[in-house]
């Protein structure tokens, strides 16, 4: 039996919660209204999916396939909709990808890896909500606590959405839950990767996700490098997480009568 860092996590329990939070949000939300999951084969849009599924019924749950040109793993995504059985489009998005591209290229506007990194991301969010509003959807974010600690999140992107499931979830309590849920075992323990660079989640952070996890339950890390990334990472992405700030003015001050 897994030993999870929160002493207290039990799977089968949290699953159980979230299908009646999630069941609860409807309610209040748009009772009559599908949950909208961008696919991408991997554990989180895999568990989300999953979760709206048992909460909602397959037939108020939306899968939305997101190549950007040619994906090599959207076996995984496809995988994923047929063992949920669920209705499903598949959106190339990479025509309006390049389009910005080509139109930043000629407005003599520098393209530079960060911006290449995040548009893939924000560009699938505005497809996914686009499909939601033609269907009376809402919009799931897929994002885990691990992920969003560290900033592997793309603001308005990946990061965007109605409802969260997973956001208080490490990377091994979301696994857990898929465990749980009966996914399968290639979609739940499928190697982390973005589809931009050969590296993996993982190599390009400089850690494991089972550290990262470790460190957020417990605030142990054997390696004082690895915390200092993973506090300096932190620190420097944490105002993602935040409403924007606004403002604070109420108006003109009113002369008493």
């Amino acid at each position: 039996m897994t030993e999870y860092y929160d002493k207290n996590f039990d799977p089968k329990k949290v699953k159980d919660e979230l299908v009646a939070w999630i069941r609860e949000f409807f309610a209040q939300n748009g009772s009559d209204c599908k949950a909208v999951v961008a696919i991408s084969g991997g554990k989180d849009s895999s568990v989300t999916a999953a979760l709206c599924c048992e909460a909602l019924g397959k037939d108020r749950v939306y899968g939305v396939l997101l190549p950007n040109g040619e994906q090599k793993d959207i076996d995984a995504s496809q995988l994923l909709v047929k063992h949920l059985g669920i209705d499903h489009s598949t959106v190339n998005i990479h025509a309006a990808y390049q389009g910005i591209v080509d139109e930043m290229k000629a407005a003599g506007l520098d393209v530079t890896d960060q911006m290449t990194t995040n548009l893939p991301a924000r560009l699938r969010m505005a497809t996914v909500y686009a499909v939601s509003q033609t269907m009376n959807g809402r919009v799931a974010n897929t994002c885990n606590l691990s992920e969003d600690w560290v900033g592997y999140a793309t603001r308005y992107g990946d990061g965007a959405g109605d409802f969260s499931p997973l956001s208080h979830l490490t990377v091994q309590e979301v696994r857990a839950i898929g465990d749980v849920l009966g996914l399968p075992k290639e979609l739940v323990y499928k190697v982390p990767v973005d589809g931009l660079t050969p590296l993996t989640d993982e190599e390009k952070l400089g850690f494991t996700y089972d550290v990262l996890d470790r460190y957020i339950r417990t605030g142990e890390c054997d390696d004082p490098k690895t915390k200092e990334s993973i506090d300096q990472k932190h620190r420097a992405n944490v105002f993602k997480l935040k409403l924007m700030p606004a403002f604070p003015y109420d108006g003109p001050t009113r002369a008493e009568h």
